[in-house]
Formats: C-alpha cells, structure tokens, sequence
C-alpha cells in the first residue's frame, strides 16, 4: 500500500483555501499512486479554538469533500476536522474513507491538549477504532496523543499501521520526531505521522511528517516545507520484525505496583 501523507501549509481560518490546497494535492498524490492521502488535524482550519469556525456537521463541506475525492481519485482519504455535536461542545476528529467514497472510521481525539486549553473546548474521545484498508488494519490517532504510548498498546494486538495527523508547533518539533520512531519500535508497527508546516493562531509549524517503518527504520521524511511525503507500507515487513524480534509476547498488561516505603524496615 502506497501511502502519501500531505503536509499541507493550512491557510488560518479559511476554509475554502484549505479546501482548494487538499484537492490539489491529493490529486498530486493520485498521480504518485498512492493508495491513501492522509491530510493533518484540523486540516480545513488550522488548529483552532474558535469552535465558531471550526464545527461542522458530519455532512458539512469538509468531509463532504473526503468522501467527494476519494470516490473521484479512487483513493482512501484520511483527514481531520472538528465535528459539531447536537448538544455540548465539539470534537476534534479524524474521519477515514474508502476508495468508494464510504466512511470506515470516525475518530475522536482522546487527548485535549490542556496546555493550549483544548480541553476547554473540545470534548475528548473514549476510544480508539481501527478499520480495514486493502491488506491492512488501520487506526488513526490525532496529535498530543503520541505522548501517550499506552494508547497505542491495544492497537499493536490488531493492527499493522497507525496514522497520526497532527498539528505539531515548531518549538516541541523534537519531541515528535523522537516519538514517532518510539512509537513504532515499541508496538512493531508501521506508523505514519502527518504535520503541518507555516504559521497559525500565533504557532509556527515546521512538519517533519514521516513514515516509519516497525523496526523504526525511517521510510520517508518530508523536511519543512509542504509536500507530499510518499512511502510504500508493506504487511510483511510488520510480520518479519515481530517474528524475528518476538517481544510483544512478553508484554505483561497486568500487574500490581507496591510502594517500598518502610517495607524494608518494618521486615527487620
């Protein structure tokens, strides 16, 4: 499966220019043969706190336009936006899409970023969901949480690669590139991290979208510029890694701590 993750230079608070860039480049991806394009957080937007501009319904204009470009290019589609609820605030989600212009998963960000006050207004998900594409299970997280291994844990039990769209700031840069890799070693799988690049909402963006393979090798690597970032995920390679290196078996998921804490003292 050949994966193209776009690396988009959002355009802060519009819409319609966001929408014009997607369209081009998943085309431009199409053209590259890729089987997938996966565009970042928030990518009709920017990663906003202004719900007033960012909600929308699940028959709004941006997924519309993920179900209208997959069905057109033949091509599944990954992206996020922030999908407006009935009652209560929204939520940031990532929405993925078949070749033939149907929903396969829709999920919501587990982890508001409290430092930038996300959490003050999105609602945060309660699960993760996987869906299959071509030979592969795929799951999709969204941003802040790759700080969090333990939400990768279940995924690594059913799938082979795990999609992180984001809008990752400049100043924390070297953190993502350190947990991608880390995240991919860890549960022996594919993942494939999708940044944005430029500035919003008083942020700068520097990228650094890349597609690692599940020793941790780096496949491809998209500097800080915007640009498709294009990598074949092979199956096979998930199963030569964990059949050579057979560490996932040895993972205890259940186990109980005990504090020494005068322990030691009181045994004398």
């Amino acid at each position: 499966m050949r994966v193209a993750a776009a690396q988009m230079d959002i355009v802060w608070h519009d819409r319609d220019a966001n929408h014009a860039r997607i369209r081009r480049m998943a085309a431009a991806a199409k053209e590259a043969g890729a089987d997938l394009v996966v565009f970042p957080e928030m990518a009709a937007t920017g990663f906003s706190m202004d719900t007033s501009v960012t909600a929308e319904p699940m028959d709004g204009p941006t997924p519309a336009l993920f179900r209208g470009l997959a069905k057109d290019l033949e091509m599944g589609i990954v992206g996020g936006f922030v999908l407006e609820r009935e009652k209560g605030r929204p939520q940031n989600v990532a929405l993925a899409v078949d070749r033939n212009g149907g929903d396969l998963a829709l999920y919501a960000k587990i982890h508001p970023i409290g430092l930038l006050q996300e959490d003050r207004h999105y609602v945060s998900g309660d699960h993760t969901v996987s869906f299959h594409l071509d030979d592969m299970e795929v799951a999709c997280l969204i941003c802040y949480d790759l700080r969090f291994p333990e939400v990768f844990r279940p995924l690594a039990d059913r799938c082979g690669l795990v999609l992180v769209v984001a809008s990752w700031p400049a100043v924390r840069q070297r953190h993502w590139d350190i947990l991608l890799p880390a995240r991919a070693v860890e549960n022996q799988l594919y993942v494939v991290g999708v940044n944005r690049v430029g500035e919003g909402g008083g942020h700068r963006f520097s990228g650094g979208s890349a597609i690692v393979d599940a020793a941790g090798e780096l496949v491809a690597h998209g500097g800080d510029r915007e640009g498709l970032v294009i990598g074949d995920i092979h199956p096979q390679r998930v199963e030569e890694v964990r059949s050579a290196m057979p560490f996932l078996k040895d993972r205890r998921s259940h186990y109980r701590h005990q504090t020494t804490e005068g322990t030691v003292a009181n045994s004398k």
